[in-house]
Formats: structure tokens, sequence, C-alpha cells
């Protein structure tokens, strides 16, 4: 693939997100960051400056900042998909989101923008998983599960089909999830309980 692809970030998840783009034919790739601290990262240029037209994708994990990004970024937004995936025809990816090696989603599930689904995580069938949304390794989503918009939800975390889980929330890793999460919660353990809710 000849066009170029900026990925904001040159962190650990920028190489992923970067071999993954390998592995979808990109050749040309630029890494940026408002101050880079190295000129190089996996063989490629890191700069803090996009200079030229191209595609993008946020490599960065942090979601509230990836929402600030997203929404002033200067060029189009490209998703990412691992090709040792299983995602049904019947599911819906929104652009800006990556997609790890190993993930499932099922029929009729739908991830919106800018979302990071990550090694080996499994969304059942109708869920909607909203943008902002990091899914960590070993995540697996039950049937009919929401997953409210800039929620972060742990490696290994388990949750039960029909559970809504709300906005921003933190859902800490291994949590099994059995009832609802209200937006900006934090929830952890088996089964999951809230030790701490921000305000608005």
């Amino acid at each position: 693939m000849s066009s170029k692809l900026y990925i904001y970030g040159a962190g650990g998840h920028a190489e992923v997100v970067a071999e993954i783009a390998e592995l979808n034919g990109y050749q040309n790739i630029v890494f940026c960051e408002d101050k880079p601290t190295k000129s190089k990262l996996l063989d490629y240029e890191v700069v803090g400056v996009i200079e030229e037209h191209g595609s993008c994708l946020l490599a960065i994990g942090n979601n509230p900042i990836r929402k600030k990004l997203a929404l002033s970024l200067p060029n189009e937004s490209v998703k990412l998909i691992h090709p040792r995936t299983n995602i049904s025809k019947r599911s819906d990816v929104g652009e800006g989101t990556v997609i790890m090696a190993g993930v499932t989603i099922n029929a009729s599930a739908t991830v919106g923008e800018h979302c990071i689904i990550n090694t080996n995580a499994s969304v059942d069938h109708d869920c909607v998983i909203e943008d902002y949304v990091h899914l960590s390794p070993n995540v697996a989503l039950a049937g009919n599960v929401i997953v409210g918009e800039g929620t972060q939800v742990g490696i290994g975390a388990c949750v039960i089909q029909g559970v809504k889980i709300g906005k921003w929330c933190t859902v800490g890793a291994g949590a099994v999830v059995i009832r609802d999460i209200p937006d900006r919660a934090t929830v952890v353990g088996n089964p999951a309980r809230v030790i701490k809710q921000k305000e608005l």
C-alpha cells in the first residue's frame, strides 16, 4: 500500500499498531508525537508535526486523550484489523478503531470509533461498544452487553449477558461483572462492586 499512514503515539502500543498496519499492506508509516524523544521507532521516522496528507490512526491508550485528539485530527482516520481475527461479516467496526490479534467479534455486534479491542478479547453477539472504549487483552463480553463511551475494561475481565456498563467507567483487571454499572464508576472484584464514582 503506497499511501502514508501517520500513527499518533510512539510507545509500545504504537509498535503493535504499526505491525498490524504492515500486515494490512502499509509500507509508508510515520510515528507522530508532540515532543518526540526519539527519531526512529521500528525503523520508521518519528516526527512532531505532520507535513503531508495521509491517513492516520491514534495509538494512544488513554481514552480521554484519544477522544480529545480525535476531535482535532487534520487527517482521515482508518481502522486497522489484524488478519488473524474472527470478525462476523454481520458486525460493524467504526473508523479509527484498532483490533488486535486473536479477537473474536460475533454477529450483530457494533464497535464504535477510535476503540482499542486488544489481544484475544471476545465480543459476543449483539454487543454495543461505544466510541473510545478500550477492551484490554482477554476481556470476555457475553451477548447483548453495552459498554459506554470511553470505558476501560481491564485485562481478563468478564461480563455476563445483558449487562450495561456506563460511560467513562473503569472495570478492574479480572473483574466479573454481573450487574449494570453506572457512568464514571470504578468497579473491581468477583462479583464486581463499585469502589468509587467520579462526578460529572
